[in-house]
């Protein structure tokens, strides 16, 4: 594994990208023209987060710019810079509504704790119900004091195993070696990056015209937070009809929808009722692709597992994610990228490679940003196999797996040396917008399309704001 892993770091930008398109199943020929720029270290890290944001962004412009060629015949070039794709994977952080930065994305009691023997435990607690879960577990007031003078006397991997059989959300903050011993390790390695198969036959789909690369695609997206909203958003910045539809009553972080809700329409749909299953049934069968990322079991109980949306849409493309895969004994486990980053040993390695003795996080969401890019890509080389194969496909990624890809990619010894980047540097990658919440700052797509552009032609609105119906009739 050693060997391998060492023949992985010394692999171009550009040999890593050849590898996740021959994977899919694409043709190298289609790589030709395209542009990796910069190198890490781009933010302070011993990880190479620009190279994973990089990579991932690149995979999913590429895509869709070969959907492009091959559909209305548009050639062009395509560039992808590695510091703007690690900027662009901290757009949540870098948001701002009429200038200000929006609420605390994180909740008051969320964060790292210590716990016995030295060790540590993250809590993930920004919804409400899993806050007031973790105060019935622990017994103590709902105060982050109170919660830090209960856990010291908590054993960090009891009380992970505690909360998870409550339907909580934490995780023991491992080492790497501690995490190659755990059993959903061995599932995951087992797995591929991006899972992609066809799963039913249908006919090739019919050529349209438009101007944008994926300008035919219609996506349904069922999705909350970052990584899964992120592959929504990247597909509207190409072209597709991207229609957000969540139930009223489930919770959300309002900062992370208006970041990552730009070029998308919003509706109400809580598919647990009939009269908006019928409504939701009919999206489907209008739908190119539908993109989810509720826990593994959820839709199938709810009636919409893959085989059923095989039966019920001949040629959908079924785009799901999940945050520790769909085998092992973690598959069905409640996870967030902070929690999984945790969990597979990153914390505490990047903190020894800084010499300090707290935990630290990376230096952004990087596993939730490149699974969102990842599933993108997923889905647009489905649609690409279609082309020639017609077929119902049903593509995977998870955040543990992006995980070990990004431990595959090697260390980066002097990583802490580079400075953050300076305000004016952020100034030149951002990007303003009107929207339904005020005026918009955020870091642009930073894969560079030389004639179509990636753009989101439409604000980000509220949750609600729109009817749960496609833009254009067949």
């Amino acid at each position: 594994m050693r060997r391998l892993r060492r023949q992985f770091e010394m692999m171009s930008p550009g040999d890593h990208l050849r590898a996740l398109w021959m994977g899919l199943g694409g043709d190298g020929a289609a790589l030709a023209g395209i542009q990796l720029g910069g190198a890490d270290p781009v933010l302070p890290s011993s990880f190479r987060v620009g190279l994973v944001a990089q990579l991932s962004i690149a995979a999913a412009a590429a895509a869709a710019r070969e959907l492009g060629r091959r559909r209305l015949g548009i050639h062009q070039e395509l560039s992808v810079d590695a510091l703007a794709a690690a900027i662009e994977c901290r757009s949540e952080r870098l948001l701002r509504i009429n200038g200000k930065q929006p609420s605390e994305l994180w909740d008051a009691i969320a964060g790292i704790y210590p716990c016995r023997h030295g060790r540590h435990v993250r809590l993930h607690t920004n919804f409400a119900h899993h806050r007031a879960g973790i105060i019935r577990l622990l017994g103590c007031r709902d105060t982050k004091p109170a919660v830090a003078e209960a856990l010291v006397d908590w054993e960090g991997e009891v009380f992970e195993s505690a909360a998870t059989a409550a339907g909580m959300v934490v995780s023991y903050v491992r080492t790497f070696e501690e995490w190659d011993r755990h059993p959903q390790r061995a599932a995951i390695a087992a797995q591929p990056l991006i899972h992609l198969t066809k799963i039913g036959e249908a006919p090739v789909p019919r050529s349209v015209g438009g101007e944008r690369p994926i300008d035919d695609l219609r996506v349904l997206e069922m999705t909350r937070i970052i990584a899964a909203p992120v592959a929504g958003r990247v597909l509207a910045a190409h072209g597709a009809d991207v229609l957000r539809v969540i139930a009223p009553e489930l919770p959300t972080i309002e900062a992370l929808d208006i970041d990552s809700g730009r070029g998308k329409r919003s509706a109400f749909l809580n598919i647990a009722q009939p009269a908006d299953t019928t409504s939701f049934t009919a999206l489907l069968q209008k739908a190119d692709i539908f993109l989810q990322s509720y826990r593994p079991g959820i839709m199938e109980r709810l009636g919409y597992g893959p085989d059923d949306l095989a039966t019920l849409r001949p040629g959908l493309i079924i785009a799901r994610l999940s945050a520790y895969g769909r085998q092992g004994p973690w598959a069905g486990k409640r996870g967030f990228d902070s929690l999984v980053q945790a969990a597979t040993g990153f914390n505490l390695a990047e903190a020894n490679a800084a010499r300090e003795q707290a935990p630290r996080p990376l230096p952004m969401q990087i596993l939730d940003h490149a699974s969102g890019y990842l599933l993108a890509f997923g889905a647009l080389m489905a649609r690409l196999r279609q082309l020639d194969e017609g077929g119902t496909w049903l593509t995977d990624v998870s955040l543990a797996r992006t995980a070990h890809w990004l431990r595959d990619l090697g260390r980066i010894d002097d990583g802490f040396a580079v400075p953050e980047p300076s305000d004016t540097v952020l100034a030149t990658l951002c990007d303003q917008a009107p929207s339904g919440y005020g005026m918009l700052t955020f870091p642009r797509h930073a894969a560079r399309l030389t004639r179509t552009p990636a753009r989101w032609v439409g604000p980000s609105v509220p949750f609600g704001t729109d009817q749960p119906h496609w833009v254009s009739a067949d």
